[in-house]
């Protein structure tokens, strides 16, 4: 992606993108259609928040899910976290290459860094989603309180 498919802010001596191609949940994951598919990935504010991506486990292809239940397990330098699902179905697809690379997550959140694909139970769900007019000044008023912290 070039600059230009990407709204940018910054918070103190931070700068965090928004890809405009994607949707996005409350947890700062975000979400965008491939296909018949969904691919889900941390957003930048969320990678840089949690620090240097060590490790990434996925649940495997074939989970089923509901919105908000895990989708995959990140280990930081800073936290463990848990990424939820922006809305339900199952997993079609996990990121192989982040075994090897979990750093892509750092580098690359909305390219290589991608975490899992999963084909949605219901694609309205999809389109509730945040767009990212609309998930921009949420994300930045998070990142501000984060600084205040």
């Amino acid at each position: 992606m070039n600059e230009t498919e990407f709204f940018q802010v910054s918070v103190d001596k931070f700068v965090f993108r928004v890809a405009r191609d994607c949707r996005y949940n409350d947890a700062d994951v975000w979400a965008k259609r491939v296909g018949d598919r969904v691919r889900v990935g941390l957003s930048d504010f969320l990678q840089q928040k949690s620090g240097d991506i060590g490790f990434v486990t996925p649940k495997p292809v074939g989970t089923l899910f509901a919105p908000n239940d895990e989708i995959a397990a990140i280990e930081t330098i800073k936290v463990d976290l848990m990424v939820p699902a922006p809305l339900a179905g199952k997993i079609v697809s996990v990121n192989e290459d982040l075994a090897e690379h979990p750093e892509w997550v750092n580098e690359d959140c909305y390219g290589a860094g991608w975490l899992v694909e999963i084909e949605p139970q219901d694609w309205n769900a999809f389109d509730g989603l945040l767009d990212a007019e609309t998930y921009l000044p949420q994300m930045q008023a998070r990142a501000e309180l984060e600084r205040e912290k």
